[in-house]
């Protein structure tokens, strides 16, 4: 909660009443931790099936990978298509409310290549 007597910018202050918390601590909620963002990416350039994604995301088990995207569908930021076949498929794909997330994931993305490249990371 904030403090009474910590003067903060007008803007940073209305995004707070607005949503009754900090709107970066509430995003950080829904696609903070290690996996998602990385998950999230590979999604947003069509890399829709378990395996693919397992593949290219160095170092994540199947279990992790697994309940990373039943958050993300929880949260409503991916959907899960299960086609009904024999072995049965499922495929993953942004919602409307993930696209919005795609400027932010790019901007790691460019982030990334220009100053952190050298650090190596999780794959993808």
């Amino acid at each position: 909660m904030i403090e009474n007597n910590l003067e903060m910018p007008t803007e940073m202050k209305e995004s707070f009443l607005a949503i009754g918390t900090c709107p970066v601590s509430a995003t950080i909620n829904i696609v903070g931790g290690k996996w998602k963002v990385i998950i999230l990416y590979l999604i947003s350039y069509n890399i829709s099936r378990f395996s693919q994604i397992h593949k290219l995301i160095q170092g994540i088990s199947k279990k992790t990978l697994a309940e990373q995207l039943k958050e993300l569908e929880s949260d409503g930021i991916i959907l899960r298509k299960v086609y009904p076949q024999v072995p049965p498929r499922v495929e993953y794909s942004m919602t409307a409310k993930g696209l919005t997330l795609r400027p932010i994931i790019f901007s790691m993305r460019d982030w990334g290549m220009k100053f952190a490249i050298d650090k190596g990371g999780n794959g993808c």
